[in-house]
């Protein structure tokens, strides 16, 4: 039997070990510090054992996953990189979903040198989407333009924010800060987030607006195209309430001193325990995740298009939220993949490599089939 651990209990870490304590290959442990996260764990999966441990400390990170066979992460930003290379200093072979600020890549070297082989950014997007542009370079010869529109979103549309958050909140905001990287004639450029806003129409959904966040990650430099550009996707009017938000400084990390007693406090402090508990989603409340994807380029001297979308929604025989499990269960496969020695590639690897993997992505989208997240590919020939 396989030893799995998991590292962290929240939405994402939850459906992770659900889907594999339900898989008898499997032992399953899930660690966090909160115990409110562990309770809802033990009641989601009861097969699951579950560990408190601060996984704040990469040592004690370290010393945790030393009994295990395959480590999978489901941890904030701001703990993912420290974490990958705990565990890969570990020697234990990775799966991971964090949306972490630094390159993953930096600890390629150290994890060839361990033979360790960690996949990162292993979610829906980044994700799924960095796996389907890497088939889709696999099926051209030449890589001309990547578009990718995703976004989790409550199914109902309320006032103010129209917005809940499917994943840890910190990192939403991440998205509204980051400075984001594009491609432009071949070469990598950032932008504000938040910039160059644009209206898509979705079948079954309507219009929704989308502006441009730094989720191409490693596609900006392992994949070479001309233009590439992915942008979130929010119900409209959403982006002008974050820019205003922005800019009055309320999600600045720099302390200020506030009242007459000069008290030094973080206006994102104040803002996350103000806005979190409006984002977070109540048991049972229903969301969604869309995503469309466009690659264009050229196969034997004719240009190609293919598309990926999805339309997935809130799964009520789990009462589990749309984005948790877009996010957890290719995570899972691809943990499988790795476990089984299907994927074997010593080094720290996004998902475009398990793309251009012959039927690997095939495999994963059939797996997703199986758990109900369809995946809708499309390839034709354009003039």
């Amino acid at each position: 039997m396989t030893k799995a651990i998991i590292l962290g209990g929240g939405m994402v870490g939850g459906v992770m070990a659900m889907d594999l304590a339900g898989d008898e290959r499997f032992e399953v442990t899930v660690a966090d510090q909160r115990e409110e996260a562990l309770e809802r764990v033990a009641q989601r999966a009861p097969k699951a054992k579950t560990i408190n441990v601060d996984l704040g400390d990469a040592a004690a990170v370290r010393r945790l996953v030393a009994d295990y066979d395959i480590v999978l992460g489901a941890l904030a930003s701001a703990i993912g990189f420290q974490t990958l290379r705990a565990v890969i200093e570990a020697g234990k072979n990775y799966c991971d979903i964090s949306f972490m600020p630094e390159d993953a890549l930096h600890l390629d070297d150290l994890a060839r040198q361990r033979g360790v082989t960690a996949v990162v950014d292993c979610g829906v997007a980044p994700g799924m989407s960095n796996m389907f542009v890497g088939w889709a370079q696999s099926q051209l010869d030449v890589v001309e333009s990547v578009a990718i529109y995703v976004g989790g979103l409550p199914s109902e549309r309320t006032w103010p924010f129209q917005y809940k958050a499917g994943f840890s909140p910190a990192d939403v905001i991440e998205e509204y800060t980051r400075p984001s990287r594009i491609v432009e004639h071949g070469r990598v450029v950032v932008r504000e987030a938040l910039s160059e806003p644009e209206l898509l129409d979705f079948p079954g959904l309507g219009t929704l607006e989308a502006f441009n966040t730094d989720g191409l990650r490693s596609l900006a430099t392992t994949i070479p195209a001309q233009r590439m550009v992915e942008k979130t996707l929010r119900y409209p009017g959403h982006i002008e309430i974050m820019r205003v938000l922005r800019h009055l400084g309320l999600f600045s990390h720099e302390e200020i001193a506030v009242g007459p007693q000069r008290v030094k406090v973080r206006p994102i402090d104040v803002t996350t325990a103000l806005l979190f508990p409006k984002w977070t989603y109540q048991i049972g409340e229903e969301d969604l995740t869309v995503m469309r994807i466009v690659v264009e380029g050229a196969r034997g001297g004719r240009r190609m298009r293919h598309t990926l979308d999805l339309h997935d929604a809130f799964d009520r025989a789990s009462g589990c939220t749309s984005m948790s499990r877009t996010t957890a269960l290719p995570n899972t496969i691809m943990a499988r993949l790795v476990v089984e020695g299907r994927f074997r590639r010593p080094g720290v690897n996004p998902p475009e490599f398990i793309g251009r993997e012959p039927g690997l992505f095939e495999d994963v989208i059939a797996e997703l089939r199986t758990r109900g997240i369809e995946y809708a590919i499309a390839s034709r020939a354009i003039e």
